[in-house]
């Protein structure tokens, strides 16, 4: 089994000796940046939903207009 060497002046960090790879050992750090890639990926999807909805507004009162200006005469 390879050799984890802890890194200096960094006490989550350790490297492999094998392959010398830095590895988080931090675990908190780890769960925090999972929350924070989930929050991101979730704003991104309300941000997509959003602009659909207001997309669907502009759709929808082009052709209540359009409408209207049938209804009155095409003004």
């Amino acid at each position: 089994m390879p050799k984890k060497i802890k890194v200096k002046n960094n006490p989550s960090l350790e490297r492999d000796s094998a392959n010398t790879a830095i590895i988080n050992t931090n675990n908190d750090a780890y769960l925090a940046r999972r929350s924070q890639i989930k929050a991101t990926e979730m704003k991104r999807k309300l941000d997509e939903q959003q602009t659909q909805d207001i997309d669907n507004l502009k759709s929808d009162v082009a052709e209540i207009k359009k409408m209207l200006q049938k209804l009155i005469g095409g003004k």
